[in-house]
């Protein structure tokens, strides 16, 4: 019966064991329940590609989250309860600080008596689209700053942690400096240690091919190789990048300029940039023939 129920409404299993456990067993008043609580139409819309939305961040101090709650249409993405909806998760996720999304959806959505899973299915049902908490990330530091940056509105959002034992105002000014930057130049890696061995070998191997087109012996085309390699780590990791705000720097010496001016150490030991709808499938309508179709 919970499988039929299922394959009617669309609604999550345990939502339909409960639905059929309150009405003994009557799919048809079963139906209704799940109607009413707004899970079949939920449930219906899950499929439906959700690339908007917007990214929100939360936090001060030592810690901070990321958080992505996509939807299907821009124009939704600016609904108040929405908006709400997704500070009200980042608020969530900053607060009880859990593992992974799993135990983000189980957590309780401020004021509500629901979870996060539960709200996200009643927004649904409110707003009348796909709504998807998508992913987050937090931060927390023992000693430092969590600087958190959202370009726009909210199609990109960046986290900074900074490490150190200095409690100066410049810290937080330079994470948010390096936050935009973040924002602007996009680097995949941190610094050429954390970039794959076989990213390197792959990038190494287009070098040497378009060396060797160009006629040069072995031992330059290795010089040759060699300096390209850094150009290419300046280009992808972003204590190596050159500093949006002056290009003559690198982003590591930024913060080890602001190190020796505080007499203390200060690290980047990590960051997070979420840009909304990434590798999310967008649904490419044809408005005009939609529009067609509305008129036969």
């Amino acid at each position: 019966m919970v499988s039929e129920l299922r394959a009617k409404t669309g609604a999550g299993m345990m939502d339909c064991k409960k639905a059929l456990t309150e009405v003994d067993g009557d799919i048809d008043k079963a139906v209704d329940i799940l109607r009413k609580k707004g899970l079949s139409a939920a449930a219906k819309k899950a499929g439906r590609a959700a690339a908007e939305g917007l990214i929100v961040a939360d936090g001060a101090g030592n810690s901070g989250v990321l958080v992505e709650v996509n939807a299907e249409t821009d124009f939704v993405a600016k609904n108040d309860g929405f908006v709400s909806f997704a500070k009200g998760v980042a608020e969530t996720a900053l607060k009880d600080a859990p593992a992974d999304m799993e135990a983000l959806l189980a957590c309780q959505f401020p004021g509500t008596g629901r979870t996060v899973a539960e709200e996200q299915t009643h927004q649904v049902a409110t707003i009348g689209e796909n709504i998807n908490v998508r992913r987050f990330s937090r931060f927390e530091v023992p000693a430092g700053k969590v600087v958190s940056y959202i370009h726009g509105i909210g199609k990109i959002g960046v986290m900074v942690e900074l490490a150190t034992d200095s409690a100066d105002d410049k810290v937080a000014a330079l994470g948010r400096n390096l936050a935009m930057h973040v924002a602007a130049a996009n680097p995949q890696y941190l610094n050429r240690n954390s970039v794959p061995a076989e990213v390197v070998e792959k990038e190494k191997e287009i070098m040497r091919a378009k060396a060797k087109d160009s006629g040069k012996p072995d031992n330059i085309i290795e010089k040759i190789i060699l300096g390209q390699i850094n150009k290419f780590f300046g280009e992808i990791c972003l204590l190596e990048q050159a500093y949006v705000i002056d290009p003559d720097l690198k982003v590591g010496k930024v913060v080890e300029a602001l190190a020796k001016e505080l007499g203390t150490e200060i690290t980047l030991p990590r960051y997070e940039r979420f840009q909304l709808g990434e590798g999310v499938e967008k649904r490419a309508d044809d408005f005009a023939a939609e529009v067609a179709a509305m008129t036969k």
